[in-house]
This record gives C-alpha cells, structure tokens and sequence, in this order.
C-alpha cells in the first residue's frame, strides 16, 4: 500500500477510537486494538519523553518527528478529533431518542471484540485464566458504580480528563463511562457540541498530562508481561459488557448541572420485561439485526488488521 493509503487508514481508524470513546461503555482502545494498532500507539505516545523535548528545544524538529513517529499520531489523532466533533451531537440525541439500538450496536461490537483480544493470547495456563477472571470481575464491578454530581471547577476538569484518557486507552474500559462516573459525561460532551474552549483547554491538558504518564506504564506491561496484561484487558471488555446491556429499567433520576433529568441508577432487564417497564417498544428484531452488523464489522476489521 502507498503512504497515503496507509494514513488514509489510519484516519479511519482514528474516527472509530474517537466514535468510540465518545460513547460510555465503548473503548477507543478497543478499537485501536482490534485494527491491529494498539502497541503500536502506545509506544509512539511514550515517546513522547524528555530526550523528545530537548530535541524541540534543540530545534531538531525532524529527529523529534521521527522519535515520535509523528506521521502515525498526526493521522491517527487527526481522525479521532474529527469523529469526536463530528459525532458528538449525533450520539447524544441517539442516546436520548434510539437507546435500545445505539447500545445494541455497541453491545454486538463488545462481543466481538473481546473475541478477537483472547484470540491474541498465545498460550493459556492458570496465570492467564485467573488474570482473564480478574478482568472481568474489575469491570464488573466498576460498572456497577452510581454516577456523582460533581464540582465544575477547573482542577476537577483537569483530574477528571487524566483519568479518562487512562481508561480510554485501555481496551475494555470507557473514557466516556470514567466521565459518567466521576458526573461529567454530560458536562464535557456540552463542552465539545457548544466548542467551550476554556473547558476544553484545560480539560485537554489533562488528558495529555494522563496520556504521557499512563502510557509508559502499559508499554512496560506489554514488554514484561505480553499474554497476562492481554488477558486482563479480554476481562475489562466482557466485564464491561454489564454497562452497556440494551435493555435498561432507570430506578432513579436526577438534575445534572444543566437542569436536564438523566437516570442515575439503572437495571438491566430482559427484551420481555421491557415494554412492561418501561412503557416503549423492546424493538427486539433490529436490536438483533444491528447487535449481528456490530459483531460482523469487528470481525471483518480483525481479518483486514491482519493483512
């Protein structure tokens, strides 16, 4: 393939780590890691180190591209930033008016994704099985936490965008659900869909302040222990599939910031149970129809990742 089919590729990628981490539930990556480009991103973020500075500050602009393989980031994050801006509007009113079908898309590329991450792991023995389980009841039970209603104050923006930039690289584990549960999911996705630059900028350095640092930690991971540190992300992504189950009963609401009422205790529920519940079509037949897209896409991602 030429370079330019190559970043072109990139960038698509990008647009689906970015439509992914937008989405609580969804991890960009999960995404990055069933294309076939997850190690090599986190390598190229840690990098990003003091002998990448000092070049800048040497003006050895190329070396410093070169260091940090900046035609990879540039595109790929390129993408990411675009579907971000693109997609926000369009995922939070599918979200408000389409929740059954948006969550049975993302339900559907969950399975298949986990699927495709276990199928990485090159040799299992009792260490890989217990690090999987371990995996699994981790996520678990942090899908089970109860989003908060939090201060808007600038150095909990900070914290809050490190902290999910670290989640949001980890295949299996949300970004997005991270922001719902320290109560400013909704807060940032405003922030992207109304361009609110002074919460973006700060908000933004936490994410590259979280993105540096967690990066050399999972390089480390990778290169010490490759199939255990695999196995454990498998985990985050089954464990993870509680969050997003289709069909949900809210318990409890309440008014975020916004003076907008959003469910704050959910239970899943069976198809059947739905519609008594909750008063809406269960919508079971395209729920399937698009939980089988979903699955199919990914597949077909992991067959191309390996050409």
């Amino acid at each position: 393939m030429s370079k330019f089919t190559d970043y072109s590729l990139l960038f698509f990628k990008g647009m689906g780590m970015g439509a992914a981490d937008v989405v609580p539930g969804v991890s960009g990556g999960t995404i990055a890691f069933i294309t076939g480009i997850y190690e090599e991103l986190v390598s190229s973020i840690k990098s990003v180190d003091i002998k990448a500075l000092k070049l800048i500050v040497k003006f050895k602009f190329r070396l410093f591209w070169n260091k940090i393989n900046g035609n990879f980031l540039l595109a790929l994050f390129s993408g990411i930033l675009f579907s971000i801006f693109s997609l926000a509007k369009l995922l939070e009113w599918l979200m408000a008016n389409h929740p059954v079908l948006i969550w049975s898309f993302f339900f559907g590329l969950l399975i298949a994704s986990a699927i495709v991450v276990i199928k990485k792991i090159r040799k299992w023995d009792a260490a890989r099985v217990i690090a999987l389980l371990a995996g699994i009841a981790i996520m678990y039970v942090i899908t089970l936490f109860t989003p908060a209603e939090t201060t808007n104050a600038y150095w909990y923006i900070f914290l809050t965008g490190a902290i999910a930039i670290s989640a949001m690289v980890l295949p299996g584990i949300s970004g997005a659900f991270i922001l719902l549960i320290l109560g400013k999911y909704q807060f940032v996705l405003s922030a992207v869909s109304e361009l609110d630059i002074p919460v973006l900028l700060v908000f933004g350095l936490g994410v590259i302040s979280g993105l540096l640092s967690f990066a050399n930690i999972l390089s480390w991971l990778f290169r010490r222990y490759h199939d255990l540190t695999i196995s454990v992300l498998a985990g985050f992504i089954i464990g993870s599939l509680n969050k997003i189950w289709p069909w949900k009963e809210t318990v409890s609401q309440l008014v975020d910031s916004h003076g907008e009422t959003v469910p704050l205790i959910q239970h899943n529920i069976m198809p059947h149970l739905y519609e008594a519940r909750t008063g809406s079509d269960p919508l079971v037949l395209p729920a399937v129809a698009l939980m089988l897209a979903a699955f199919l896409i990914v597949i077909v991602l992991d067959r191309i990742s390996k050409h």
